[in-house]
């Protein structure tokens, strides 16, 4: 998939041009960094000042670093970026050994500066100190952030006679990285738009589309994430006191659930009210305004007189009370009880008296009230 071109200075002018480079001027890093007092000829900036008249290790235009086992050099982009190919010029000079410490370099593409994280776009495996030219262009069409260059010595490890095997080390005089700056085009100047409208991210020279913007999913980018989920790669899980949330940043456009209010669904209702948008007020539970924020169920039960969970039918068919469990006593006309506390309204049927009218006359006396006397 990944190529690596040796080109003229021509030929790769050429080529660059069609591309703007993203690495002049960036952040760099370098492992083993020289100090004291040349150190300023060798820097990692060097390797991204755009200067390559002199490319010798004396003409400061140059990085120089190593020592180790391993060697590690970064340029940040600092944003992702699309990116084509990326052209390393190496030192220059009569020396052999420059050209050994290439030999066997690697080149990652990542989105952080861990390469682990990132895609390998080349490992030379090929190259000889008399073969590897000074200037080389390797081909890499995707998306990234940071561009790593890489090499190792290992201890143990029986390499190619040209290695220079004591230690890795890396003369790079400059790293160009060339591609699009702006997301969502490709083509050889950048300015054809990725084909699928959703497409954050598309191959650099045939459109394909290789990554959603947030917010959508799918080979085509035509998915937006599944309910409950948003943002890049749809990875973001929706507050979930949202009812769905906007597949792209996650905000509560659709509202909230039963018993949450707020922009971003935070606040509980107030209390005394439950329900979507906290518009329904409390039953009558035993403590007012004591009822469950999201579907109005009363927390310790009823007030006397009512039933249900949400504690909003009255009694009836001659009950009352504390959960309707009581049942009226002999009111007038079989007229019902009051609801609450199961007084008779019209007073006490024929032979019973008392407030709920559940006491019998006593003895010898009978009627309304047991007014009326037995006679004997």
């Amino acid at each position: 998939m990944h190529t690596v071109v040796l080109l003229s200075y021509f030929g790769l002018l050429a080529l660059s041009l069609a591309y703007e480079n993203l690495a002049l001027k960036k952040p760099t890093y370098q492992q083993y960094a020289l100090t004291g007092y040349n150190s300023p000829l060798y820097d990692a900036s060097n390797a991204v000042d755009g200067l390559k008249s002199d490319l010798t290790y004396y003409g400061g235009q140059c990085v120089y670093f190593g020592g180790g086992l391993t060697v590690t050099c970064w340029v940040n982009l600092t944003s992702i970026h699309s990116i084509h190919h990326v052209t390393i010029y190496y030192i220059t000079g009569p020396s052999n050994f420059y050209t050994m410490t290439f030999l066997g370099f690697s080149l990652y593409i990542s989105n952080t500066t861990d390469k682990s994280q990132g895609t390998l776009c080349f490992k030379d495996s090929n190259y000889t100190s008399s073969t590897i030219p000074p200037v080389v262009n390797i081909t890499c069409p995707i998306h990234g952030q940071y561009v790593i260059y890489y090499n190792e010595r290992l201890a143990n490890v029986s390499y190619p006679p040209d290695y220079y095997s004591y230690a890795a080390y890396d003369f790079l005089c400059e790293v160009e990285v060339y591609g699009c700056r702006i997301p969502g085009f490709y083509g050889s100047n950048c300015s054809i738009p990725c084909p699928d409208p959703n497409c954050h991210q598309c191959h650099i020279e045939t459109g394909t589309c290789n990554g959603c913007k947030p917010g959508y999913q799918g080979h085509q980018c035509k998915e937006e994430c599944d309910y409950g989920f948003y943002g890049q790669n749809c990875i973001y899980n929706c507050v979930s006191t949202c009812d769905g949330c906007n597949n792209i940043d996650g905000g509560c456009d659709y509202g909230c659930k039963p018993g949450w209010k707020g922009v971003d669904c935070s606040e509980s209702c107030l209390d005394g009210t439950h329900g979507h948008n906290c518009n329904n007020t409390c039953g009558n539970c035993l403590n007012v305004n004591e009822c469950f924020h999201t579907n109005g169920t009363c927390l310790t039960g009823c007030e006397q007189g009512y039933t249900g969970d949400l504690c909003e039918t009255r009694c009836d068919n001659g009950t009352y009370g504390s959960e309707c469990n009581n049942t009226c006593g002999h009111c007038i006309n079989e007229d019902v009880c009051i609801h609450t506390n199961g007084t008779c309204l019209n007073g006490c049927d024929s032979g019973f008296v008392g407030p709920l009218c559940k006491t019998r006359c006593d003895e010898g006396y009978y009627g309304t009230e047991c007014r009326q006397v037995w006679v004997v």
